[in-house]
């Protein structure tokens, strides 16, 4: 019923529009209108830009848990690297 818009209601729709709104504010509402798609699609393609430059959380490697990682890898805590240090006064 709505998706079938022929010359004819459209002719009728800008009718109505032109009695309600009048002949002289038609151009400024059109501008503003204008400007708002305007402001619209730049901050669309803004926030496009800036999900495009986010990294993703998939292009990082998670750090290895200490558990998971061999024996040569692991380094000690640091309260048993300041054990192993003797304490000069």
């Amino acid at each position: 019923m709505f998706g079938r818009l022929g010359a004819p209601e459209i002719v009728l729709i800008l009718v109505v529009v032109m009695l309600l709104f009048g002949a002289k504010r038609l151009p400024g509402m059109a501008r503003s209108f204008g400007q708002s798609v305007r402001i619209l699609k730049s901050e669309t393609q803004a926030l496009r830009k800036d999900h495009a430059d986010e990294p993703q959380a998939d292009t990082y490697a998670a750090a290895p848990t200490p558990a998971l990682q061999p024996e040569s890898a692991r380094q000690p805590a640091p309260e048993a690297a300041e054990a192993d240090i003797p304490h000069r006064r």
